[in-house]
């Protein structure tokens, strides 16, 4: 269902965060990775009060496709109430590990810093390290580098998996039913991708299939394995005095927590 008073109108270079609460960023490697793993951003929006905006680093390998992504990714974001902010119309080129070598990167990441600083979110989200497309882990390298040259920042990293799995996520979180059927319809309106790959109907799944993990890696070997169908995992620490700081791990996160848990779960209480 569409947020009442969403726009998909985004100009490029502005951000629309919805709500009044503190900001979340979504930093999305393609569009549809903001649906992916927004299991967590959209219980920061709907039960914490969360502005959550997803970043369209890139709209996608493919030139001839990019006008039509950033519709679908404006119409999804709509669906979900996140904001959409893109720091070039038609996408940053070469967010790969080999780019980081080029000569575009320091002016992407100064653009990023720019977004961080106009901002000033309290959490961000990000692909993680290894995250196997060479995408998302340029996006990681990207917004690593950005942090690294904003004075001062202060801010909650969540890192994201999905092409790569993370071997010591520290927080399980459950996404309710009518949660991830808000996050399958979304996924769906990007229609182009999933028209030739129908990775939306397998979103529930991929969420049943983290319970499973999670309950390991999270919850401790030989643990019993929470009461839960859907979740989506992630690793949570804190960028401050230039670098990454481990935060207590082992957090499980179940549906109906009260919005004090919820940003207990991150370190923010």
């Amino acid at each position: 269902m569409m947020a009442a008073g969403a726009t998909v109108a985004v100009p490029a270079g502005a951000s629309l965060p919805l709500g009044t609460g503190r900001k979340a960023l979504v930093f999305a490697p393609h569009p549809d990775d903001e649906v992916i793993v927004g299991g967590l951003p959209l219980r920061l929006r709907r039960e914490a009060g969360f502005a959550v905006t997803a970043v369209a680093v890139t709209l996608g390998s493919l030139a001839s496709r990019r006008a039509a992504r950033w519709d679908e990714q404006a119409a999804a974001c709509a669906a979900l109430g996140f904001g959409l902010v893109t720091p070039d119309r038609t996408g940053l080129e070469g967010v790969t590990p080999a780019g980081r070598e080029g000569a575009h990167w320091p002016a992407a990441v100064a653009r990023m810093a720019a977004l961080l600083e106009a901002e000033q979110p309290a959490v961000i989200f990000v692909p993680h390290r290894v995250d196997w497309h060479p995408t998302h882990i340029g996006t990681h390298l990207l917004v690593v580098d950005a942090m690294a040259s904003v004075p001062g920042l202060n801010v909650v990293v969540v890192e994201t998996e999905f092409w790569g799995v993370m071997a010591a996520p520290n927080l399980l979180v459950e996404s309710s039913v009518p949660d991830v059927a808000d996050l399958v319809t979304a996924l769906a309106l990007h229609v182009g991708e999933v028209a030739r790959n129908p990775y939306h109907l397998r979103l529930p799944a991929w969420m049943t299939d983290n319970v499973r993990r999670g309950a390991e890696l999270v919850g401790g070997q030989g643990g019993v394995a929470p009461p839960m169908a859907f979740a989506t995992l992630y690793r949570v620490r804190r960028w401050r005095d230039g670098g990454f700081h481990d935060q207590p791990g082992g957090r499980v996160l179940a549906s109906g927590e009260p919005a004090s848990v919820i940003e207990a779960s991150l370190g923010l209480a």
